[in-house]
C-alpha cells in the first residue's frame, strides 16, 4: 500500500481499560500542520479512549521511541468510538457491522470477533445504541463507550 505524503503514523501509550494493562497503538493521521505538531486522526482508535476519528491532536518526535509520538488533543471532532466484542459464534463480525454501516457509522474489524465504530459528529445517536443494546441484550455482543461526546451522550 502506498500511503499519501500527507500522513503519517503517530504512537499511542496508553492503560486500556479493555485489556486491563499498559498498551501500545498506532494510527493514522493527516497532517494539518507538521511544524506546529499538529495532526488529524484518520483512524477509529481500537483501545485507546478519550479519542475520536477526526479529532486534532498534536505529537512530537520520539527519539526513544523513533517515530511521532502523541502529546494530546487539541481538539475534539464530537465523533465518538464504540468498542465491539461479538461473543455469539453464530453472529458473524461483518454482517453485524452492517447494522451501523446502515445506521450512517463507519467501523474497523481489528479481527473476528472485535470491531470498533465511528460514530459522526452530526449522527443521531439513539438509533446506534438502541442497536447496541439490542444485540447486547440477545447476548450477541458486549460493548463500550470509551470515547463519548457530548453530543451522543445524552442519547436514552
Amino acid at each position: 500500500m502506498t500511503t499519501p505524503e500527507n500522513y503519517v503514523k503517530i504512537l499511542f501509550r496508553f492503560y486500556s481499560n479493555l485489556l486491563e494493562k499498559q498498551t501500545v497503538e498506532t494510527m493514522w493521521a493527516e497532517i494539518m500542520d507538521a511544524d506546529a505538531g499538529l495532526y488529524i486522526l484518520d483512524s477509529i482508535p481500537f483501545y485507546a479512549s478519550d479519542l475520536a476519528f477526526g479529532d486534532v491532536i498534536s505529537a512530537v518526535y520520539s527519539e526513544d521511541e523513533e517515530m511521532l509520538t502523541y502529546k494530546e488533543t487539541v481538539s475534539y471532532s464530537g465523533n465518538s468510538t464504540v468498542q465491539v466484542i461479538v461473543f455469539d459464534k453464530m453472529g458473524v463480525t461483518d454482517e453485524i457491522r452492517a447494522f451501523f454501516d446502515d445506521l450512517g457509522c463507519i467501523s474497523e474489524k481489528f479481527k473476528e470477533g472485535y470491531f470498533v465504530i465511528d460514530v459522526p459528529a452530526d449522527l443521531t445517536y439513539t438509533p446506534v445504541r438502541n442497536k447496541l443494546q439490542e444485540l447486547s441484550e440477545a447476548g450477541i455482543i458486549d460493548y463500550a463507550e470509551p470515547c463519548l461526546s457530548a453530543a451522543h451522550g445524552n442519547a436514552q
